[in-house]
């Protein structure tokens, strides 16, 4: 099957997980069989052509410097993405579907389905009313209108989660046989030939110190800023203890800001960005790893977490509800909740036994449940109901077009008998 990924972000340009996951998607793809082709952005210096190991990657230029704004930003990237793509398509033929990932090239694979009447299958990856809990401005509604229409033009849509398939239903009123449920997935070797790093850790913390470890980005809906008023009644109760805060995002100068008021500026630190091999690093030498998102349609860091031997907390909301049993594979809080998170945290630390119990239970799960190999089968599954019900309505409307036919043939001959039959008539008066 010959498939065009459209996206974007792709590594080494990471925004969020979007890139991770048709990074390690298109991968698994491509040892299954198939012929994958990735469209999306180029940033810097990256090359505009690339076989990434079999997949190969179309980079285009956004050439304008100084947007309006950054829906006009996003339409020229979708209008070079849909030339490129054409150009592919010229030269190498057309794809058997066409996998979109999020509003930010829904145009573009609008534009190339009704152009060469490819499928789309588009992943929701999240909504702008889930990110915003509602719609508030003219650009959130464009988005928001933008998501529902590429639901619309997709034979088939893909969630990471039953909490988003809930979302998109309310949101759009999609049928519940079109939207399938296909959870991303982690690198299952991500932590091969990575140990403890002692001299890497006291970089961040006293060897005395227990390490509490967020990774994300610093925006609201993460979080950050619960996990950072929870540390006055974790530090409360144990005394020896570090916030790490592994990321960037335009929320750093309120939480440091946060951190100061508090008085706990010493024991939060900001590592800014790291890059994989700090974090996986990171992973390991870290002793609760914390999920505290108010809106989380999956969360693939915490699978990262799980993974990587550390116990982890996350709140009770969205994906993250659906991947972690309280007390079996992590820990759970109310989501936006301080003091809920200070307790669940504060329970791990004081029973390192069951911190043990849950990391290996947590890896074991990530392991069978959050493999690629699966998560490729499951997708390649809607990208087969999605040529099939294209086949299927092609014939249809095939059928209605010959039937039409059929019926003008006939309403012709019936006009002619009828005229014969009139003339006659006439003849005979004559």
């Amino acid at each position: 099957m010959r498939i065009l990924m459209l996206t974007w972000e792709y590594p080494p340009r990471v925004v969020g997980g979007i890139a991770k996951v048709v990074h390690d998607l298109s991968h698994r793809l491509i040892k299954d069989g198939h012929e994958v082709t990735v469209v999306t952005y180029k940033e810097a210096d990256t090359p505009e052509f690339e076989d990434d190991k079999g997949v190969k990657v179309y980079r285009v230029e956004n050439y304008m410097i100084n947007p309006n704004n950054f829906i006009d930003w996003i339409m020229q990237m979708n209008f070079n993405m849909i030339s490129k793509a054409t150009q592919i398509i010229a030269n190498e033929g057309n794809f058997d579907v066409i996998h979109a990932h999020d509003w930010l090239v829904a145009n573009a694979a609008k534009s190339l389905k009704s152009a060469f009447g490819t499928p789309i299958v588009a992943t929701i990856h999240a909504t702008e009313a889930g990110r915003n809990s509602g719609i508030h401005d003219e650009t959130q509604r464009y988005i928001n209108d933008t998501e529902w229409m590429l639901t619309y033009e997709s034979s088939e849509v893909i969630v990471n989660s039953n909490y988003m398939k809930s979302e998109l239903q309310r949101l759009f009123g999609l049928p519940f046989e079109k939207i399938n449920v296909v959870p991303n997935g982690v690198n299952l070797t991500l932590y091969n030939n990575v140990e403890k790093d002692y001299e890497f850790r006291r970089k961040y913390a006293s060897d005395n110190e227990k390490i509490v470890l967020f990774v994300g980005r610093l925006v609201y809906e993460k979080g950050v800023q619960h996990l950072i008023s929870a540390m006055p009644k974790i530090l409360n109760g144990y005394h020896d203890t570090k916030l790490v805060i592994a990321g960037k995002g335009g929320m750093i100068d309120e939480l440091k800001s946060l951190s100061y008021s508090l008085g706990i500026q010493d024991k939060v630190y900001f590592t800014g960005h790291l890059n994989l091999n700090q974090v996986t690093k990171m992973y390991k030498c870290a002793d609760v790893a914390v999920f505290p998102s108010t809106y989380e349609p999956f969360g693939i860091v915490a699978l990262e977490g799980m993974l990587s031997g550390t116990p982890v907390v996350v709140s009770d909301i969205g994906g993250l509800n659906e991947i972690v049993e309280h007390g079996q594979n992590g820990m759970k809080s109310y989501a936006g909740n301080p003091n809920s998170l200070a307790d669940s945290i504060l329970t791990l630390l004081y029973n390192p036994e069951l911190g043990m119990k849950i990391a290996k239970n947590a890896k074991a799960k990530v392991k069978e449940k959050y493999n690629w190999q699966k998560i490729a089968q499951d997708t390649h599954f809607a990208y087969q109901k999605a040529i099939c019900e294209t086949v299927a309505q092609k014939q249809e409307r095939q059928i209605i077009q010959e039937n039409a036919k059929k019926t003008k043939k006939m309403k012709n001959s019936e006009k002619e008998i009828t005229n014969l039959l009139r003339f006659r008539k006439r003849n005979a008066y004559a």
